[in-house]
Parts: C-alpha cells; sequence; structure tokens
C-alpha cells in the first residue's frame, strides 16, 4: 500500500484552514472592504426625501441631502458615488436640451458636493440622455429609430458641461457607437484633460433596470416611446445571450481612451466582468442594478433570507469575479458594517 500523498486525503484535510473565524479571515482569497464600493444616489429638485417604492431603503433626496450623504461616504471611506437625476417633467423635451443646461440639477448638485468634500471624494456623472427625454432613451429619436451620431455630438457637450460642474470622471452609459473617443476628444479641446471616463461598455438591456427606471422617472416616458415603437433600448444596448460581443464593446472603448470599463448588471455577468479584467486588466467597474438590490430587499423584507448577509455576499461574489470596484446601492450599509468591524 502507497502512503497518501501530500495532495491527497487523509493528509490533506481542507476543512482544517475553516475551523475558526480568524482563521478564515486569515486566508480569504477575497475581501471587501468601503474603498471597494461607490454609493449611486439619486437626487431631485424637491425639499423633502421621497422614499423610492420599488427600493426599500433608498430615497430621491434633495440636494443638500445628498450633500449630506456625501459627506458620510467620507467619514465611511467609500471613494465616490454616482449621480443620477430625477428631472422635473416639465423640464423634459424630445431633444433632451435640459442636459446641457449648466444649471440644471446635476450641476448645481456637483457645486454643492464640491463645496463640501474637495477632492476627498470622488463624483461620477452619468452621461446620457434618459433622464432628459420625453421619450426616456438615451439618444435622440429620429423617425421611430435612435440616431447613433447625432445622440453622440449632444454627448459630447453634456459631458464637457458635467467636467466644467466639477465632476472627476463622467460615465457614458448611452451605448452610442464611437463616443468614448468623441467625448475624450471634447473634454480635451475645452481644456479638461483631468476628467476621466468610465465607459459603461457592455451594459445590457436588462429587465433588472425597472426600479431605477422608476427612480428616475424615465420609465413613464419609456411607455411614451413604446406608442411610438420603441418602447425598449434593445436597438443599442447589448443582448444579455451575447459575451464574445461584450468584449469587442470593451475593446473599442479602450482603444478610444477610457480610463476604466464598466460592466452591467453584475450579478447576471460574472463571467463578462472576469473576462474583461483577465483580458484588458484596465480598472473594471461592475454595477449591481436596482433589481438585483430590490430581489434582496423583497426577499428579506419577508423573511426569507438574512438581508445583510445576502448583501456582504451578492457584492463580494462581483468583486471575486474581478471587480476593482462595485456600484451597490448596499454601499453605505456595507460600509458602515465594515467601519465598525474593522
Amino acid at each position: 500500500m502507497h502512503a497518501a500523498g501530500p495532495g491527497s486525503f487523509p493528509a490533506t484535510r481542507l476543512r482544517r484552514n475553516r475551523q475558526h473565524h480568524w482563521l478564515r479571515a486569515m486566508v480569504a482569497e477575497t475581501t471587501l472592504a468601503p474603498a471597494d464600493l461607490v454609493w449611486p444616489l439619486f437626487v431631485h429638485d424637491h425639499a423633502a426625501p421621497l422614499p423610492i417604492a420599488a427600493m426599500p431603503g433608498v430615497e430621491r433626496l434633495p440636494i443638500e441631502g445628498v450633500v449630506r450623504a456625501a459627506a458620510e461616504a467620507v467619514t465611511l471611506g467609500i471613494p465616490a458615488i454616482a449621480l443620477f437625476p430625477a428631472t422635473d417633467p416639465a423640464l423634459k423635451t424630445a431633444d433632451g436640451a435640459h442636459a446641457l443646461d449648466p444649471d440644471n440639477l446635476v450641476c448645481r448638485t456637483v457645486h454643492a458636493i464640491r463645496r463640501e468634500t474637495g477632492d476627498r471624494l470622488g463624483i461620477l456623472c452619468d452621461v446620457a440622455l434618459d433622464p432628459y427625454t420625453t421619450h426616456g432613451h438615451d439618444g435622440l429619436l429620429v423617425e421611430g429609430r435612435i440616431v447613433n451620431d447625432e445622440t453622440v455630438a449632444v454627448l459630447c457637450r453634456q459631458a464637457v458641461v458635467l467636467a466644467e460642474a466639477g465632476c472627476h470622471m463622467v460615465a457614458p452609459s448611452d451605448m452610442m457607437d464611437g463616443r468614448v473617443g468623441a467625448i475624450r476628444a471634447a473634454l480635451d479641446a475645452a481644456g479638461r484633460h483631468d476628467v476621466g471616463i468610465l465607459a459603461y461598455a457592455a451594459k445590457y438591456a436588462s429587465a433588472f433596470y425597472g426600479p431605477f427606471r422608476d427612480a428616475v422617472g424615465s420609465a413613464a416616458s419609456l411607455g411614451t416611446a413604446d406608442k411610438l415603437g420603441l418602447g425598449d433600448k434593445k436597438t443599442y444596448q447589448m443582448d444579455p445571450a451575447n459575451a464574445l460581443e461584450a468584449i469587442r464593446e470593451v475593446a473599442l472603448d479602450v482603444a478610444e481612451g477610457a480610463d476604466m470599463v464598466m460592466v452591467k448588471p453584475a450579478g447576471t455577468a460574472l463571467d463578462i466582468i472576469h473576462r474583461v479584467k483577465t483580458t484588458f486588466g484596465l480598472p473594471t467597474l461592475a454595477y449591481q442594478v436596482s433589481g438585483e438590490y430590490a430581489m434582496i430587499q423583497a426577499a428579506a423584507g419577508h423573511g426569507w433570507l438574512d438581508g445583510a448577509r445576502a448583501a456582504a455576499e451578492s457584492v463580494l461574489v462581483i468583486k471575486r469575479a474581478g471587480a476593482d470596484a462595485v456600484l451597490t446601492y448596499f454601499a453605505p450599509v456595507l460600509a458602515r458594517a465594515l467601519f465598525a468591524r474593522g
């Protein structure tokens, strides 16, 4: 009889390293810290917060509320926030022109945050037209289709307006072809070489965006577009069936000058996160979207699972897949828990 080798049972018992909390912590391959989180925040032009029914624990905040959240993020060690406006319907137009107003809600919010936090907190601003259009699409709708190049021209102007307001990084989430290179050129021409681009490079046409669209008010607008024959975003957001296409999308954005890339949604694209990170080695972010958040909160609300543990595990595995940071509505809850533990 041959003695068992060092890599086989019973000489090797992998459970030995799982026996104690301190030992599990010591050998953990992936860890989660506040610095791994980005906090998405919704802002509206009203005096009081407004709960978002489909996202328990998340509210539309007035500018002052966003500033307080930003200050808390600094205290908790969260490195950045991402801003999304709930635009007054009276300011929405077919061409989304309010996106270019340097005194719009997002720009005023950025100014207010910068006065409070300076450069201690990163501010990421979404570049897309859906919060500003009457039809709820990310681009210009012309004769029943979303036009690409004309949209890109508007997005370039929006990006410069946001940069001038003081955001640290613009995040084009529209999925138009060629927009990253065009935005980089526009920012550089405006002397804003310092402003980075986080490209939503692999953004899928997902069923998990519903609560977000309610939060920013684009769901109702998309209902208007549905009457025009374009009630979804499948002509520009990616088909969830495709993986190789995601790699091509990321490659194009990297070639055009993206500083970081985003995969969205996160939980249904762990394979894409891993492939993007290992293929390009670029800072890779992932967005745990509103529907993912809502599912966990709904199950926890019914007592079907431990909400705090499920939230932490869901974000940890996104990082394990290869994400350098995760946009998640759980950010403040997780950061508080991690801060208390540390």
